[in-house]
């Protein structure tokens, strides 16, 4: 092996090599903590924005789960049915839609914006099924995230005797 001849004493050619190459390298960390720091935000947003998402969704479905249940009792006294040993409520459209509408109404909704009564009926004349819709939108607006877009839940509640 060849050695070189320098002020501070004998050194291999390798030696040389690496020291020049570790030396030359004049970059900046910057431009990639940048990118990783947008990164992180960007994820940041888009997991708040599904869970904003996904808790209006519950709110909307719950909702739809009490004005079923409602239109599940809109029934009269005199719409109860004794079949053998079981006494079965008879359901009627019309009443299970005022009764949803009604409790829509009367009831603290929170803040749904464009809430909306797609359905309320009774299909089996035993069972309400109840459709709501809204829109969402999300929390922080941004490029990698829609502006919103409309939501729409089903609930079927019956109501059952003994």
């Amino acid at each position: 092996m060849r050695r070189v001849h320098t002020a501070s004493g004998t050194r291999s050619p390798l030696r040389v090599r690496v020291r020049v190459r570790i030396g030359d390298e004049d970059g900046s960390t910057l431009p990639l903590a940048i990118f990783y720091g947008m990164l992180g935000l960007v994820l940041i947003l888009l997991v708040v924005a599904a869970t904003s998402l996904y808790l209006e969704r519950k709110r909307l479905f719950t909702l739809a789960d009490g004005a079923a249940l409602v239109g599940a009792e809109a029934f009269a006294l005199d719409d109860v049915s004794v079949s053998g040993a079981r006494l079965r409520p008879t359901l009627d459209s019309a009443a299970v839609r005022a009764a949803v509408n009604g409790y829509l109404e009367e009831n603290p909704v929170g803040r749904f914006e464009s809430l909306g009564v797609r359905n309320a009926e009774t299909i089996d004349g035993r069972s309400a099924t109840v459709t709501l819709t809204a829109s969402w939108r999300p929390p922080v607006l941004t490029l990698f995230v829609p502006a919103g877009f409309p939501l729409e839940v089903t609930a079927v509640a019956r109501s059952v005797f003994g």
